[in-house]
């Protein structure tokens, strides 16, 4: 891995810009989540050089170029860890997420490199999917990996962010499974004593969420719900996407009911706030890398870019 760039505070988070060996570029992030590296540590990687899902709120679906490998996937994990520790992580959590740019499931490299970093002691692997169609070798494979190695530390997450299907469909403009099919696969994906199944909210004001419509399909004894924030990236601003989060309080401002509601109904409600200092370090997706990439033109030719897209960075 070549470092190209970085920006970021060694005690919350920093963000990194690299060239792999084949000369994809790349961001990817460590974030210590704890303020404590012994106790929790987090990588979070690319899976794809820029996403083709174009999801409205993530800035990585701006371009797109293409699969990474599965050593340009460890590249992302090795570096920080010599950076870090010269060699093996020292702490109690080694999480590893796959939920930086790209859609995991469009390439099974993913998977290779999940198996192998098993080897890393404390290693608990993450992936965030928006379960697209047509991949459904990859979520097997990735169901028998899971059981195999890691069935009671590892976290799987499906990004919906709203509850109706149209703006679902608006949202994440890819075709998707439904909630049927999630819950279903997510039955089959749990182990008793295990990680639940995560159901994440970007939580826009304009987004359209009902807890019974979760209640009707995921067992709140298989899964829960973790509300993030809509982070301030260029694609949010760009399609009108307001932020229901309140930073301060860590309450929704306008769905506080459906939250009520989900905790009534038995679900564990996650809050996912952060530091709130990892906007201004870029940590958010895609931001950093659009900044680098309008900075060196020499670059652009090599991407593609979103059709009619007009950025202003």
């Amino acid at each position: 891995m070549e470092l190209l760039q970085e920006i970021g505070d060694e005690k919350i988070a920093r963000v990194y810009i690299g060239k792999t060996y084949r000369g994809n570029i790349v961001e990817f992030v460590e974030s210590v989540p704890t303020y404590n590296i012994t106790e929790k540590w987090v990588l979070i990687v690319s899976s794809l050089n820029g996403c083709p899902v174009g999801c409205k709120m993530c800035d990585a679906g701006f371009f797109y170029k293409g699969k990474l490998t599965k050593q340009e996937i460890l590249e992302q994990v090795e570096y920080p860890i010599m950076r870090r520790f010269g060699g093996t992580p020292r702490t109690k959590k080694f999480k590893v997420q796959f939920a930086r740019m790209g859609e995991p499931s469009f390439n099974p490299a993913v998977l290779d490199a999940i198996e192998e970093l098993g080897s890393y002691p404390n290693f608990y692997p993450s992936l965030s999917t928006v379960a697209p169609m047509g991949v459904d070798a990859f979520f097997e494979r990735l169901k028998h990996i899971k059981k195999k190695k890691y069935p009671h530390k590892f976290q799987l997450q499906f990004s919906i962010h709203t509850t109706d299907d149209e703006m679902r469909d608006k949202l994440i403009p890819v075709k998707k499974w439904d909630f049927e099919r999630i819950a279903k696969y997510g039955e089959e994906f749990y182990d008793a004593g295990g990680l639940k199944i995560t159901l994440n909210f970007a939580l826009a004001k304009e987004n359209k969420v009902e807890a019974d419509v979760l209640r009707e399909h995921f067992s709140p004894d298989l899964f829960l719900v973790k509300i993030t924030p809509i982070n301030p990236t260029v694609s949010s601003t760009m399609n009108g996407i307001t932020n229901d989060v309140d930073l301060r309080s860590g309450l929704p401002q306008k769905h506080r009911e459906f939250i009520d509601k989900l905790k009534k109904y038995g679900y564990r409600v996650i809050i996912s706030i952060g530091d709130t200092r990892e906007n201004e370090i870029g940590s958010n997706c895609g931001m950093f890398i659009l900044k680098y990439l309008k900075e060196k033109p020499e670059l652009l030719s090599a991407y593609t870019f979103a059709k009619n897209l007009q950025i202003k960075i």
